[in-house]
């Protein structure tokens, strides 16, 4: 027998069946990663967008003749009622809410034209890391920049003690973290790299 045909390998092989199941479940397994990914991205965005969008709005009292239940029509009595009716325009735009724009200005750790910086660019910055999020440009760019605004409102809550908001504010951080863990399995995008 010439040891030269002899070999010392414990390499087995699977069957041919074997080996496309384990492929298969593989290619499942990256494209749950990439749905989990996806859905974390629509989220992150929307939710972005529409922050962004909610501080351009403000809401009205307007009298209305109050409408009988029975007929349909304005009360004969003439009885008016206040409703609150929301609209949008830029008017309207308040990147930080009054009742917390009065407890940051009283913070010393907090300069003034800081707080005036923040406030002007909260809504733009949160309408623009939604769009880049939901259309695919720059994902971990926009997660990142997303994960700084809600760190830095985090800090503010923290110097105005508003537990609440740090800890719900906590759980948008932790979205964002998984999101930035999955950005490699992002495949429906226009920038992959950034």
């Amino acid at each position: 027998m010439n040891r030269g045909d002899m070999t010392n390998s414990t390499e087995t092989t699977l069957p041919a069946g074997r080996d496309v199941g384990l492929r298969d479940a593989s290619l499942r397994s990256r494209w749950d990663y990439t749905f989990a990914y996806l859905v974390l991205r629509l989220w992150l965005g929307l939710r972005a967008l529409f922050i962004g969008i909610e501080k351009f709005s403000s809401y009205k009292s307007v009298a209305v003749p109050l409408i009988d239940p029975t007929t349909g029509q304005p009360d004969a009595s003439g009885v008016m009622v206040n409703v609150n009716i929301k609209s949008y325009a830029l008017a309207n735009y308040a990147g930080v809410p009054a009742s917390l724009r009065d407890k940051f200005a009283h913070e010393p750790f907090i300069p003034k034209f800081a707080l005036v910086v923040f406030d002007k660019m909260l809504g733009p910055a949160f309408i623009l890391t939604g769009i880049m999020l939901l259309i695919g440009l720059g994902t971990r760019v926009s997660l990142l920049a997303q994960a700084l605004i809600y760190i830095a409102l985090t800090v503010g809550l923290v110097l105005i003690d508003q537990p609440d908001g740090v800890a719900y504010l906590g759980i948008h951080i932790g979205l964002v973290a998984a999101a930035l863990l999955l950005a490699q399995h992002n495949r429906f995008t226009v920038l992959k790299k950034w």
